[in-house]
C-alpha cells in the first residue's frame, strides 16, 4: 500500500495514544510533529517524525492529512486552518466547547473530508452489539443502558479547561445513543452531585450524574457516569429489546478465573481508556487511513460532534434547572 504523509498537532496524552497508531498504519508516514514543548522533539524522533511549525505543516503539497490532538480550545482553530488547506482531518473530541461557534463554523466543513474522534463506536465489542441490534436479534430496541465510569478522578487542575462532565465525559455516551438507537433523541433529562471529590464542586462542575434521553418513537436511554468507580474503567451496555437483550460486558486483564469452595476471583477489568480503548483506537485511525486514501467517507462526522455538543449542552441545563429539556 502507498503511504500519505500526515502530521500530529499536540504530542500530549491523546497524541501519544494517535501519534503511535498512525506510525505504524500501513497506508500512512508520519512526517511532522506540531507541539511547543521540548520533550516533544524526543517522542517525534522515536516514531520516524520530525519537528515542525503549523504553517510548515499546511504548506506542505505531500501532507494528506492532520491528526488534531492539540487542547480542546484549539480544535476548531486547527481544524478550519487544516481544511482550508484541504487536508483530511481526525480530530479529537470535541470540536470545541462553544456550541455557537461550532454552528457557525458547520458549512466550512460541509465537503471536508472530517473524521470526529468518538472511538468507542469502533471497539470491536460495541460493533459487535451493533451489529446484533441492526439485525433484529432481540426484536426492536426499547430501552439503552450505558455505564461509563473512570477510575479515579482527574487531579483538579484539569476541570476549569475540561468543559465539565458533559462536554468532556458524557459527550462519548451521548454519541453512543444515538449510533445505537439510531434515532435523535427529543428529550433530555439529566441530574448530577459532586460525591467523588469536593474540589470539583468548588470548581462549579460536577462528578456524578444520572441522564435519561427520549427519542420521539419512545426509546429510553439511560446514561450512567461518575469519575470514579474504585474498581477500575467500566464500561458496559445493555441493550434490551422485544424478544430479549445484548450486553457487552467490560473487558477483563485476562480471562482466568478460580472457582473454589470460598467462591471465584478473576482478574479485574481494565485499568484505564488506552487500555480498554486500545483496538478502538488503533481501528479508528486504520479508518482515517481509508479516508486520507480516498476509499472511505469519515464514520463519525462533523454533524455529529454538532450533535452530541447540543445533547451535552441539554444534560447541564436540566441538570441545573431540575427540568426536562426539550430539543
Amino acid at each position: 500500500m502507498d503511504r500519505i504523509d500526515v502530521a500530529l498537532i499536540g504530542a500530549g496524552r491523546m497524541g501519544h495514544v494517535h501519534g503511535p497508531n498512525a506510525a505504524r498504519q500501513p497506508g500512512l508516514h508520519l512526517k511532522y510533529v506540531v507541539d511547543p514543548r521540548a520533550e516533544a522533539a524526543g517522542f517525534a524522533s522515536a516514531h520516524g517524525a520530525s519537528m515542525a511549525s503549523l504553517e510548515q505543516v499546511l504548506a506542505d503539497p505531500a501532507i494528506g492529512g492532520v491528526l488534531i490532538c492539540s487542547t480542546t480550545d484549539q480544535h476548531l482553530g486547527h481544524a478550519l486552518a487544516a481544511v482550508g488547506a484541504g487536508k483530511a482531518v481526525f480530530c479529537e473530541k470535541p470540536i470545541d466547547l462553544d456550541l455557537q461557534k461550532v454552528l457557525a463554523a458547520q458549512p466550512r466543513f460541509d465537503d471536508a473530508r472530517f473524521l470526529l474522534g468518538f472511538n468507542r463506536r469502533f471497539d470491536p465489542q460495541f460493533a459487535r452489539l451493533k451489529q446484533q441490534l441492526d439485525a433484529g436479534v432481540v426484536g426492536k430496541l426499547e430501552t439503552l443502558h450505558l455505564v461509563n465510569h473512570d477510575p479515579a478522578a482527574p487531579p483538579p487542575g484539569f476541570i476549569p479547561t475540561s468543559g465539565g462532565l458533559f462536554k468532556d465525559f458524557t459527550i462519548h455516551d451521548l454519541d453512543m445513543a444515538r449510533w445505537l438507537m439510531g434515532e435523535e433523541p427529543v428529550e433530555v433529562y439529566a441530574t448530577a452531585s459532586c460525591l467523588v471529590d469536593p474540589e470539583i464542586g468548588r470548581q462549579g462542575d460536577v462528578d456524578t450524574a444520572r441522564c435519561v434521553l427520549k427519542t420521539a418513537s419512545g426509546r429510553l436511554c439511560v446514561i450512567s457516569n461518575t469519575r470514579r468507580s474504585g474498581y477500575g474503567y467500566d464500561q458496559r451496555i445493555e441493550a434490551f429489546g422485544a424478544t430479549g437483550m445484548i450486553r457487552a460486558g467490560n473487558v477483563e486483564r485476562d480471562t482466568v478465573h478460580t472457582l473454589t469452595d470460598a467462591g471465584s476471583t478473576g482478574a479485574p477489568i481494565m485499568p484505564a481508556f488506552a487500555e480498554r480503548y486500545r483496538d478502538a483506537y488503533r481501528a479508528q485511525i486504520d479508518h482515517f487511513a481509508e479516508v486520507v486514501h480516498g476509499r472511505a467517507e469519515p464514520f463519525t462526522s462533523y454533524a455529529d460532534g454538532v450533535a452530541a455538543l447540543t445533547l451535552a449542552e441539554a444534560c447541564a441545563w436540566s441538570a441545573q434547572h431540575g427540568e426536562v429539556f426539550k430539543l
